[in-house]
């Protein structure tokens, strides 16, 4: 007597097929929405700082990173160490000339101090952005979602600005964005072409020292490989 063959049947086939496929659907949509997080991270970066810098001179009348009398403006640590000699805050600036509107320095120095360096220092002891107020602390210099190094310098302009092209009273950087998030970011934050407008992306291997670089086209910017995006306010 012949055995009967068991198998699935067409609607079993079905039912699995469609598991599959919210399973599938399930995970594309997560990793949209842990990117889409990710690029309003790197946004948010670019929005915040110009509101630090905004409400430090509000306060103070002075620019952070730039302030000659920190020690009397912010007390605490940046206390003068010589009661009303401003020269004496710890956390005054040794470049210079200080007090004179300009944030010296490149983006991504690690002389502490420099005023683009100092400038942490300053916001965050105001309680104007939130991270370590010692500049020998690993943690101090700050990083994006990614763990690149955010930074700020003042704009130059006359071919000396980090990207050419590129300039504005203040400019904000971001090392390690890959080139996916860069283009969303740009089309989130400017005009969508990161060789033109208020953002621009190159290569994150040029360094702050590095002047007048030119800006990556959109067209040729690749998914996977990294890149410095900045932005001029």
């Amino acid at each position: 007597m012949r055995q009967k063959q068991m198998g699935f049947t067409l609607v079993e086939i079905a039912i699995v097929l469609v598991i599959i496929g919210l399973l599938l659907g399930g995970v594309l949509k997560g990793q949209e929405l842990i990117n889409s997080a990710k690029v309003k991270n790197f946004a948010n970066d670019f929005r915040n700082i110009p509101l630090f810098i905004y409400g430090y001179q509000d306060k103070f009348k002075a620019l952070p990173g730039d302030d000659a009398n920190v020690g009397d403006h912010l007390g605490g640590i940046c206390a003068n160490a010589t009661p009303g000699d401003p020269t004496t805050s710890p956390c005054r600036s040794g470049t210079g000339p200080v007090g004179n509107g300009v944030i010296n320095g490149v983006w991504d120095t690690t002389t502490a101090a420099d005023e683009t360096a100092r400038f942490w220092q300053h916001v965050r002891v105001a309680n104007f952005a939130a991270g370590p107020t010692n500049t020998a602390d690993t943690a101090y210099y700050p990083t994006n979602a990614d763990g690149g190094r955010i930074g700020i310098e003042s704009g130059t302009g006359g071919g000396a600005e980090f990207i050419t092209g590129l300039t504005g009273t203040y400019v904000i950087c971001s090392r390690g964005i890959l080139g996916k998030f860069a283009k969303q970011l740009d089309t989130t934050v400017d005009d969508g072409n990161t060789a033109a407008g208020s953002m621009r992306a190159v290569a994150s291997t040029v360094v702050g020292t590095t002047r007048n670089t030119a800006a990556v086209p959109t067209g040729t910017i690749d998914d996977a490989t990294s890149y410095t995006v900045c932005m001029a306010f």
